[in-house]
């Protein structure tokens, strides 16, 4: 299993083919497993880099406070690592959140940038019901298969659960497979409800498109809508009927898209 040392940890991370740089940058408590229907399509035309943020499964895990801009850092080091000058740089959810401030921070870093099902945070996010930020706020049992599964299944379209219900449950396992202490879970949903680049996202440069199911219930649409308003380059494209995770529903379309803006 690779790891490298970054920023004072072992941080644990894949490539995978040749061409072009694109980095993977997970979602909320989610490490390198959450790719696994695009790892292997993409590969075929880039470089696929990808991890475990630091607190998640192989990644070290230290108690330190974490910011979003620390995984932004940890990225910008892992490139260092294997010499990557330049990448597109692609974040889901929470990994939207560092994926703007990696572009922010390492304009010359950054090719091209996706940001999918994001927000730029701030007084303006548009939130998810109650019900929903109160499921994953709660930490009781929470590397546990039946806590991951009722997370897990408020982020995936319900029709997709009924009528692909093994890839769900296969879903469901790696998640559970690949833990996620306390602490750590935790800190990122602190950082993530402190996170806010309303005021500075206008200023990324990098060619930009942004990605949203238009089911999402989890970071609602609008916010995507708002994010293209403030970004310069930033062109918005739905999903129909995609979920919060409608890079795993629809993974066809979704790597298709990435391919072609990349």
């Amino acid at each position: 299993m690779p790891t490298t040392a970054v920023n004072n940890i072992q941080l644990y991370y894949e490539t995978h083919g040749e061409g072009e740089p694109l980095v993977l940058i997970p979602g909320f408590a989610s490490g390198v497993w959450i790719w696994f229907k695009q790892i292997e399509e993409l590969s075929k035309s880039f470089r696929v880099i990808t991890f475990d943020p630091r607190g998640v499964s192989r990644s070290d895990k230290p108690q330190e406070a974490l910011t979003i801009k620390m995984i932004a850092d940890d990225t910008a080091a892992l490139l260092d690592e294997l010499n990557v000058e330049k990448a597109h740089i692609l974040g889901a959810s929470f990994g939207g959140f560092v994926a703007q401030e990696f572009a922010l921070a390492y304009p010359q870093k950054t090719e091209r940038l996706i940001l999918c099902c994001t927000s730029f945070g701030g007084v303006n996010h548009i939130p998810p019901s109650m019900e929903v930020l109160l499921a994953f706020a709660s930490t009781k049992d929470l590397n546990t298969e039946e806590r991951v599964r009722e997370n897990l299944l408020i982020a995936f379209n319900q029709d997709y659960v009924t009528e692909r219900k093994e890839e769900v449950d296969y879903f469901c396992a790696l998640r559970a497979e690949n833990i996620v202490p306390e602490y750590a879970y935790m800190q990122q949903l602190q950082a993530a409800v402190k996170f806010n680049t309303s005021g500075r996202v206008s200023q990324i440069k990098a060619p930009t498109l942004v990605l949203t199911g238009d089911k999402d219930i989890i970071v609602p649409p609008q916010n995507s809508r708002n994010l293209v308003e403030q970004i310069p380059t930033a062109k918005l494209r739905f999903i129909e009927g995609g979920s919060h995770l409608f890079f795993v529903e629809q993974s066809e379309e979704f790597n298709k898209t990435v391919i072609e803006f990349f």
